[in-house]
C-alpha cells in the first residue's frame, strides 16, 4: 500500500461519512436539500473508491469522473430547487 492509496481511502471515508451526516439531517428535518447532499457525497465516495480500488490505466479513467459531474449537478439542482420554492 502506498501513501497515495491510504490518502485516497481517507478521502473516500470522508465522503461517505459526510453523506451519512447529511442523511441524518434529512431524517430529522425531511428537507430534500439534505437528501440531495447525502446522495451527492455518496456519489463522490463511490467515484473515489472506484478510482482507488480499480487498476484502470489513467487514459481510461474518464468515465469515472462522471460520478463527480453527477454529484455536482445534483447539488446545483437541489440548491436551485430550494431557492425556487422560497421565492
Amino acid at each position: 500500500m502506498t501513501i497515495f492509496n491510504f490518502l485516497a481511502g481517507a478521502v473516500t471515508f470522508g465522503f461517505l461519512l459526510a453523506g451519512l451526516f447529511f442523511l441524518r439531517f434529512w431524517k430529522r428535518t425531511a428537507d430534500s436539500l439534505f437528501l440531495a447532499f447525502a446522495a451527492a457525497f455518496l456519489l463522490l465516495g463511490i467515484g473515489q473508491a472506484l478510482l482507488t480500488l480499480t487498476d484502470i490505466p489513467v487514459e481510461e479513467r474518464s468515465w469515472l469522473y462522471l460520478f463527480r459531474l453527477a454529484a455536482f449537478a445534483l447539488i446545483l439542482v437541489a440548491i436551485v430547487g430550494k431557492n425556487k420554492r422560497r421565492s
